[in-house]
């Protein structure tokens, strides 16, 4: 058996690139920035099944995207959050927020969604792809 991407996270969310853990997609919510990492590892649901190495590798993974992110959109604060109750396959959000957005200050969770256009979609998910390949991770 390999990696198998919960299909509620492939609905929601459209595939960026591959870091060398983590697939990374953008959440399919313009109120947001909001970026997904999702470690290819079979059956993960906790930080804790990863081992030591992929721990870190996560780690470097989640700054890497973060600072990408603050750089692309200029957040007030970036909320970094893997919470898994509704999907338990491990999964990182790492979402832009600003004092002027539809959920400010509480969570996103819960909040109306608004699709991104094609055009959009594909405008910042080049951005994010561009700046992550630029680094050479992989």
């Amino acid at each position: 058996m390999s990696f198998i991407l919960h299909r509620r996270l492939e609905a929601d969310s459209f595939e960026v690139t591959d870091l060398p853990l983590s697939s990374v997609r953008l959440m399919n919510n313009k109120h947001f920035p909001w970026v997904l990492l999702i470690p290819r590892v079979e059956d993960a649901r906790e930080w804790i099944d990863l081992d030591r190495s992929q721990q870190h590798q996560l780690s470097d993974e989640i700054a890497v995207v973060s600072h990408i992110l603050q750089a692309l959109v200029t957040p007030h604060k970036l909320n970094i959050a893997a919470l898994g109750n509704q999907v338990e396959q491990l999964h990182v959000h790492i979402i832009a927020r600003y004092p002027h957005d539809v959920a400010w200050p509480n969570p996103v969770w819960g909040t109306t969604s608004s699709e991104y256009s094609e055009e959009e979609r594909r405008k910042f998910t080049y951005e994010l792809k561009s700046a992550l390949e630029s680094l050479q991770l992989g």
